[in-house]
């Protein structure tokens, strides 16, 4: 028997509610399927199962919010006699609200003060304080399920919990520099005028592979901070920070960035941005990014400088691509460049080690057609 439990879908989730259940007990699963759609502070996710089996309990019912590490289903295993496994019948975990006809409800003063001020009936409330009384917490409770909190709202939350804790917890440091993309813009307007609608590439492409690249030189910054060590990443995998419609950010999983064509990523990227904005991520995109990349280019400014995406130990910025006066072979020019930022760990690496990436990702902008 597999207890499959609720993953974490990010370094900032704590708990999650279920919104739908795309299996039945009896049914077989195989490892990328979707089992489940899960609601985090930041948007609606699929989850996926990683196990060969067959659903024996649904364990939480649609509704429930639990936290991350709870168990919400058990599996068959392949060959498992379902007489022989453990056949407990968990009871769905429900908030209940609704006190047996006819009694009146116990209510504890500070509950029946707070039910007064969130506009709570105590009378629909179930007690699980002594012998049935209604507690301050039930009311607590009951307001969430009755009055949820604000979408918007729960995202600044949940994204501030998490910048807080980087704020908080990692000594970072900042470096940037103004790069110059002329090959990278004369390569690409050659690239696309020659290729279909669908090869067709956007700057932010290639400096990502740039990115991942240059990691491969630098794998001090790809990677997490974990029990007071330094865990390398082992692939390019990238966090894209991506803004969503209703307001926030999302910072999904790019996979294997460095072994990705340009066509390939540039259409990954496309899907990434659209599923993160009509809420249709999977649970699989959503951890494992040894790096995390925003780019506010879109947005007007010049530089940004991020903060580290815990566990990361690191993060690259972008700003708009833009012309500037540029001295080039001793001679004034206009230039098309863009400025880059490194936000990193001083636990894991040093100003001079970033100053190097940031180096190296500048030397493999120079020679677009080799990414």
């Amino acid at each position: 028997m597999i207890e499959f439990k609720l993953p974490s879908l990010g370094a900032d989730m704590d708990e999650g509610t279920l919104l739908e259940w795309k299996v039945h007990p009896g049914d077989v699963v195989k490892p990328g399927q979707v089992i489940a759609v899960v609601d985090t502070a930041k948007a609606a996710i699929d989850v996926e199962c990683w196990h060969d089996g067959t659903v024996s309990q649904l364990l939480i019912d649609v509704g429930a919010k639990v936290p991350v590490g709870t168990a919400i289903a058990r599996l068959l295993e392949p060959g498992e006699n379902p007489q022989s496994a453990r056949r407990t019948t968990a009871a769905p975990l429900l908030i209940e609200e609704q006190a047996p006809a006819g009694r009146r409800p116990r209510v504890s003063p500070a509950a029946r003060k707070r039910a007064a001020e969130l506009g709570v009936s105590a009378g629909d409330v179930k007690g699980h304080g002594p012998q049935g009384v209604i507690t301050l917490e039930d009311i607590e409770t009951a307001a969430r399920v009755t009055h949820p909190p604000d979408p918007d709202q729960a995202m600044r939350h949940a994204i501030a919990a998490a910048m807080s804790r980087s704020k908080r917890e990692i000594p970072h440091y900042y470096l940037s520099e103004t790069v110059a993309l002329d090959n990278v813009m004369a390569w690409l307007q050659v690239h696309n005028a020659q290729s279909t609608l669908q090869e067709r590439l956007l700057p932010s492409v290639l400096l990502l592979k740039a990115v991942a690249l240059a990691l491969r030189e630098y794998p001090q910054l790809n990677g997490f901070w974990l029990d007071n060590a330094f865990k390398p990443a082992l692939d390019t995998d990238l966090g894209v920070a991506i803004t969503l419609r209703q307001g926030g950010l999302v910072a999904p999983v790019l996979h294997h960035v460095a072994d990705t064509s340009l066509t390939q990523l540039m259409s990954e990227l496309a899907s990434l941005v659209e599923r993160a904005r009509s809420g249709s991520l999977r649970s699989s995109e959503l951890g494992g990014a040894g790096m995390t990349v925003t780019q506010l280019g879109d947005q007007g400014v010049d530089s940004v400088l991020g903060v580290i995406y815990p566990p990361q130990v690191a993060l690259v910025g972008f700003g708009r691509i833009t012309e500037r006066p540029w001295v080039k072979d001793g001679q004034l020019c206009v230039m098309p460049t863009v400025i880059s930022s490194l936000s990193a760990d001083h636990r894991v690496s040093d100003g001079h080690y970033g100053a190097r990436f940031l180096g190296e990702v500048r030397r493999l902008l120079q020679t677009p057609e080799a990414l």
